[in-house]
């Protein structure tokens, strides 16, 4: 088979060309073993050659090597897993970790830097040294990966005149300040410096985005004068190789719109060069009310061997796909808008909570046939617990705990989340945003396109209906024997969009007038409602009322579970609940939604203490009456 047969199949998996040289199919008892075994972090202790381009194959110290790389995303990852997570991929055998850098949660507000707890990137890469594994680092800034506006901080979009990716100098004068934070940080984890780090992604698939020709070479240069000097990488689909090229940068391509221009592009771009699958997966993320993304086992095995048989270099994307915590998820709009779920399983080889899967039992096998390596010892399955069901709850509706919301907006017009004065003047990231103003009279309610991304209204406490970006009126009636009725918009922010060059648009709440019977509504009172950790912390007013039937909501409920020592993961059902979001003591776990396709929400063992653990659920629709524990994730069909 030559590389060209590889991209016949219907899937368009793979496109290769035997114009690279790259060696012809062998069968798999012809594969020729790869002997890297002493080209790890923990025997290469004087380091004089690192990563390197020579013809057609890697080297390593001036020895072949073959990258076998997974990525794992340490934010959604909880800390207390990441070694284990690390040690089974190596068991696997992977030689390289490839891991995603996501400014916004860095600098989640402007010139505050976040680099401890689960954001410590640092002891992260340690811990994939300590476990000999090489790495492989994309520190953006947009780095895609399903992320809210693919990791870059949505306080940008504070200036109106914004150009996300570009040299525009607003842009590139916040990325300068994040990257004098973080560069040192990484710079001196470089193999040079005896550190892992063997290569660096400049910025992430800039091909199909492209609004500045001049943008890609900054970025490269911004690495540079920092300190960065191993190999450097761009990454993009197969018709955006040479948009997204750098000269004397390798080009590597992810599985996507591969064909046979790809090759011809990428002998053109560099000649008989080594090819490197920066995202190789056979699945995609899951999008709520769509049916489950589910891999297939038997092309994937079918793939691997014959990336193997053809001298490729691989990252398997994922390899652990954790969880979005926090709301952290993004959007896609290549079929409408569609916001992606909470679990971020990706059907990867080992699943959410770091269980193994078959598929890495398979690959596993694999892979001690052809390669040479030495595992460490094999970590014990991840253990889970059902708990048993919680029957006392307690409720308190958003209107009982908006007196108690001390920061509020008072405003002529209505203000976006990015235009709030709220933390810091970096506006509101992720959750809901509530406005309320007076109305006299009832009439056509129509938002113009000006609701993102999905709202609730309300007639003082009572429900009216819903406004989206499909549905854009409703007809409130007003009641007549009060003079004044206080309209109130409850907006979710369902995640902006992670590529594409309208994620310049993302902004979200009321993003203009909202209109009655053709007059713009004046003026409002906003609360921020951003359902993040500090939110979830707040001490709640003392009126917690016990819910003996289902609540209507918006209302906040909570509930207390009594784990043993030492705690164990669990997984929340959702199935007696609308929609809303869940938290475990100040921890935000993410959405849930009746619509599916996941039924079940991912609670570490790690965040939960011995004895008495607080969960508050605020509640979109209507509460149930008890929380249900299990064992196992339920994330679709």
């Amino acid at each position: 088979m030559s590389m060209w047969t590889f991209l016949g199949r219907p899937e368009c998996i793979l496109c290769l060309s035997s114009t690279l040289g790259v060696m012809a199919f062998l069968s798999n008892n012809q594969l020729p073993r790869l002997n890297q075994s002493h080209l790890t972090p923990l025997w290469l202790l004087t380091r004089r050659v690192g990563l390197k381009v020579k013809d057609s194959q890697f080297t390593l110290e001036g020895f072949p090597f073959r990258i076998i790389s997974g990525a794992i995303d340490y934010f959604r990852v909880p800390r207390q897993n990441w070694r284990q997570s690390l040690r089974k991929m190596q068991a696997r055998g992977f030689n390289t970790l490839t891991t995603h850098i996501p400014w916004n949660l860095h600098e989640p507000t402007m010139g505050r830097f976040q680099f401890i707890e689960n954001m410590d990137l640092v002891a992260f890469i340690t811990m994939a040294s300590e476990t000999g594994l090489w790495v492989i680092l994309c520190p953006g800034p947009y780095i895609g990966g399903d992320i809210d506006l693919g990791g870059l901080p949505s306080w940008l979009l504070k200036d109106p005149k914004m150009k996300l990716r570009t040299t525009y100098k607003g842009f590139t004068k916040a990325m300068n300040r994040y990257f004098n934070n973080l560069i040192p940080r990484i710079a001196q984890l470089q193999y040079n410096k005896g550190g892992p780090i063997i290569a660096v992604q400049v910025e992430n698939e800039y091909g199909s985005y492209y609004m500045d020709k001049k943008y890609m070479e900054y970025v490269k240069t911004a690495l540079v004068s920092r300190g960065i000097d191993e190999l450097l990488m761009t990454a993009d689909d197969g018709v955006s190789l040479r948009k997204g090229h750098l000269q004397n940068v390798l080009a590597t391509v992810r599985m996507k719109n591969i064909n046979k221009e790809t090759y011809e592009d990428f002998k053109f771009i560099q000649g008989r060069s080594p090819i490197l699958m920066t995202v190789y997966t056979t699945n995609s993320f899951d999008t709520w009310g769509a049916l489950r993304q589910l891999g297939d086992p038997q092309m994937l095995m079918k793939d691997v061997r014959e990336i193997f048989n053809l001298g490729f270099s691989l990252n398997f994307y994922m390899f652990q796909g954790g969880t979005n915590f926090g709301l952290i998820g993004g959007a896609q709009s290549a079929e409408g808008y569609t916001p992606v779920v909470t679990s971020y399983d990706y059907c990867a080889l080992i699943t959410e909570n770091g269980d193994y899967t078959p598929e890495y039992q398979e690959f596993q096998r694999f892979f001690h046939s052809v390669t040479d390596f030495s595992p460490l010892t094999r970590p014990k399955a991840t253990l889970t617990f059902a708990y048993q069901p919680l029957t006392l709850l307690y409720y308190m509706t958003l209107w009982e705990v908006l007196p108690y919301l001390v920061k509020t907006t008072k405003s002529s017009r209505p203000l976006s989340m990015e235009q709030l004065t709220v933390n810091g003047r970096s506006g509101q990231s992720f959750g809901y945003i509530l406005y309320e103003t007076t109305i006299l009279n009832g009439g056509l309610l129509t938002s113009r396109g000006h609701i993102q991304d999905r709202a609730q209204v309300f007639l003082d406490k009572d429900y009216v209906g819903l406004l989206d970006r499909s549905n854009k009126e409703l007809l409130p009636y007003k009641d007549l024997t009060k003079k004044t009725q206080t309209l109130r918009i409850l907006v979710e922010n369902q995640g902006r969009l992670t590529s594409g060059q309208d994620m310049n648009k993302e902004r979200k709440g009321l993003t203009g007038d909202i209109y009655l019977d053709k007059s713009p509504l004046r003026p409002f009172k906003i609360y921020s409602l951003e359902m993040g950790n500090v939110f979830i912390q707040r001490e709640f007013p003392k009126y917690w009322k016990t819910a003996t039937s289902p609540v209507m909501g918006p209302a906040f409920f909570l509930s207390h579970l009594k784990a043993g020592d030492p705690p164990q993961d669990t997984f929340i059902q959702v199935k007696d609940w609308g929609k809303g979001v869940i938290a475990i003591n100040g921890r935000s776990l993410g959405r849930y939604w009746n619509i599916g396709p996941q039924e079940t929400i991912f609670v570490p063992g790690s965040w939960l203490h011995p004895g008495v653990n607080t969960i508050i659920m605020f509640e979109e629709l209507k509460g149930g009456v008890k929380i249900h524990f299990t064992s196992r994730a339920h994330l679709g069909h």
